[in-house]
């Protein structure tokens, strides 16, 4: 076989195998590697044996962690740094309740793909980086590309699924384990916050990112219009929305701060995004958040 027929041949069994991925994997890989490019990994100091760098020495610092060699190049004492090793495990969650499922435009997506996406994404990032992923269905973290696959394939069976709870279901974590969460976190914020606080005793951090749809936050309609709940909560017919609108936007305002305030004293991360908005700077900011969470 000539060089000519071994690339076509290689490329007949990316294009079969890309074929076998859902179509949300390729879409948040895009999206992954786009951030990939603007992030320099998670690369932190730790017990290893890989180098990573020198740097100054500083009062604190052992005499065994001077590196001499290097330090006799110059005046100053040098320390010679390791890159920490040990995978940690991450565990992704996303809401899909009948309440994501709204998309107030036909060009906008609807809440429950762009959390799909972005956790896919997010987990393309991790293991990138060496790291184990699980949803949150009980399965043990791994780490590698058929993890991520399998990953995308039980997102996508759950898609279908008939799902009412909103928030993400209580499960016993390792201390010091990562939670990634994604959803529109707008339940009552007193049954928002027992279920974070349950995981926040175990030792458990995490990354929280509130999904919305730019109408849930602007209310933009107006005159006479009749909203119908996705949950069963009924219709409700408004004779005028400009009359209602600060005060709605009042209360949407105070429940996001609620939720931003909850995070920041259980020690969590909070992010807001909204679905008009770039995926990409939504993923980057995550990650970079995480990535502060995964050193401490």
């Amino acid at each position: 076989m000539d060089a000519a027929a071994k690339a076509l041949h290689v490329r007949h069994r990316a294009e079969a195998a890309a074929a076998r991925l859902p179509p949300l994997l390729v879409h948040a890989e895009r999206i992954a590697a786009t951030v990939a490019q603007g992030v320099h990994g998670r690369r932190r100091v730790g017990q290893g044996e890989t180098f990573w760098q020198f740097r100054r020495y500083e009062q604190g610092d052992t005499v065994q962690s001077i590196d001499w060699r290097q330090s006799a190049k110059t005046e100053y004492l040098f320390v010679r740094e390791t890159e920490w090793e040990a995978a940690q495990s991450v565990w992704l969650w996303r809401d899909a309740s009948p309440s994501m499922r709204y998309g107030s435009e036909r060009a906008l997506p609807e809440k429950a793909e762009r959390a799909d996406v972005l956790l896919l994404a997010m987990a393309s990032l991790l293991v990138r980086g060496g790291e184990r992923i699980a949803l949150m269905d009980g399965a043990r973290p791994a780490s590698g590309r058929a993890a991520l696959e399998n990953l995308a394939l039980k997102l996508t069976a759950q898609a279908d699924g008939d799902v009412t709870d909103s928030l993400p279901p209580f499960m016993a974590l390792p201390r010091h384990g990562q939670l990634v969460l994604f959803g529109d976190f707008l339940a009552p914020l007193e049954e928002i916050e027992a279920r974070f606080r349950r995981f926040a005793a175990q030792g458990v951090k995490a990354y929280v990112m509130q999904v919305l749809d730019p109408a849930e936050e602007t209310l933009p309609f107006r005159g006479r219009t009749r909203f119908e709940g996705l949950e069963d909560e009924g219709r409700v017919l408004v004779k005028r929305v400009e009359v209602v609108r600060a005060d709605y936007h009042g209360r949407i305002s105070g429940h996001i701060e609620g939720l931003r305030g909850l995070c920041r004293r259980i020690g969590w991360s909070y992010g807001l995004h909204r679905t008009d908005r770039s995926p990409e700077s939504a993923l980057l900011t995550a990650y970079m958040a995480l990535s502060a969470l995964l050193a401490r």
